[in-house]
């Protein structure tokens, strides 16, 4: 197995992430892919402190990613991976990457954009974008936290 599980969820790695997710997908390594932390020191930093321990970090732009899941880099690993927007897993699945389910938790309400569900907050592009991933054959579901319900993304998002 390599990757088990994507996320978008904007506050990357949290407690959330670390104390339920992690275990839940038993994962061995947590991948950030995100274009503008993976250049920032201090975030990553911040980051890296809360991972569990015996458990591997990777906090990569979106480039470097599908370069080294499609050299094998990561075989062997079980990797949840950790987005903030849904464009970066079109990105990731186009450049080749198998991604077996994205998970939304957390996408924060901003300018222009709607709120679907309690901590989902949506812009046309984003929406564009969530109905892309299903296009391309990987299903898209809300789940905030492993013990809740999992519902799929046409339950919100027509």
């Amino acid at each position: 197995m390599s990757l088990v599980l994507a996320r978008i969820d904007q506050r990357l790695i949290h407690g959330i992430v670390v104390t339920q997710w992690a275990g839940h997908t038993k994962a061995k390594r947590l991948m950030v892919v995100d274009d503008f932390v993976s250049k920032d020191e201090n975030q990553k930093a911040a980051m890296r402190m809360s991972k569990p321990a015996g458990t591997g970090m990777s906090i990569i732009d979106t480039q470097k990613a599908i370069t080294n899941f499609n050299n094998g880099k990561y075989d062997g690993h079980n990797v949840f991976l950790i987005v903030k927007e849904p464009e970066t897993i079109v990105r990731l699945i186009e450049g080749g990457v198998k991604i077996p389910k994205v998970n939304i938790g957390i996408m924060f309400d901003g300018e222009g954009k709607k709120t679907v569900k309690k901590m989902v907050s949506v812009d046309s592009k984003e929406i564009a974008d969530l109905k892309k991933i299903q296009a391309l054959g990987v299903p898209v579901t809300f789940h905030f936290v492993p013990g809740d319900l999992e519902e799929p993304l046409e339950t919100y998002i027509k």
